[in-house]
């Protein structure tokens, strides 16, 4: 038995692609949650019918096939990964979304061989529901992305650093995990005090006030934080279908 893996519980947490490697060995499904902003933006593009495909970062060949297969590549157009920028996009609709956190992890996960879901505060309990019936009494991995250090995604990017724990994953994860645990589900220490911390939080206050938060409002988008801070409005759970996350 791995340590890592939080043998013995339902629901188990990690972060970021060092949580895949732990516990994609262990879990039927895996659920990506990156708040700010690729899980908030994957939900609001599937719920209007269109599909997203998840493009590691700095993926030129990823881009240059999702080019050549048809798809729209976010911030070469209309559409980014702001979830702003897609709350109108047409029905069917395949946009190429590349992020350093959110889609790269989603990447890393379909590799395990898991089932793949991306969540958010918006979705939590369409998500951890479809989580469920696809894990079949199996255990399900909840994976906060985090953000990285140096990276500046809205003011030009700077270096790839460490993984930055972040407000805003913690609470979406914790949300997930909140909503598998409503159905019976055991959690591991890590997703119980992720769920501890959902429960116990403003949770627009603190997506207002976070460094993330603060980010996106002082680059004049704080419509972005928010539609991510929106709870539970949606009821759609985008899972990996092939190459796409589509509705479910």
């Amino acid at each position: 038995m791995d340590t890592w893996e939080q043998a013995g519980t339902d629901v188990r947490l990690e972060w970021g692609g060092e949580g895949v490697a732990a516990l994609g060995g262990a879990c039927a499904v895996l659920v990506v949650v990156d708040v700010l902003s690729f899980g908030t933006t994957t939900d609001l593009v599937t719920a209007r019918g269109g599909r997203v495909l998840p493009v590691r970062w700095r993926d030129e060949r990823g881009l240059a096939a999702a080019r050549a297969a048809g798809a729209a590549v976010a911030g070469a157009g209309p559409w980014t990964l702001r979830p702003s920028s897609v709350t109108e996009i047409p029905s069917g609709t395949r946009l190429a979304l590349p992020s350093p956190n959110g889609a790269t992890l989603t990447a890393a996960a379909a590799a395990t061989g898991a089932h793949v879901l991306v969540g958010c505060l918006r979705n939590a309990s369409a998500v951890a529901a479809e989580a469920l019936a696809l894990a079949a009494g199996q255990p399900v991995g909840v994976i906060p992305a985090g953000e990285r250090w140096g990276l500046d995604l809205l003011g030009g990017e700077k270096k790839f650093g460490p993984l930055r724990p972040c407000v805003e994953d913690q609470l979406g994860a914790g949300a997930i995990a909140a909503a598998l645990a409503s159905h019976g589900r055991t959690l591991s220490a890590e997703a119980a005090l992720a769920a501890a911390a959902w429960a116990g939080t403003d949770v627009g206050e603190a997506l207002r006030t976070c460094s993330s938060g603060r980010e996106l409002a002082a680059a004049g988008h704080p419509n972005d934080v928010e539609l991510a801070a929106q709870a539970d409005v949606s009821t759609t759970a985008p899972t990996l279908r092939g190459e796409f996350l589509e509705a479910t």
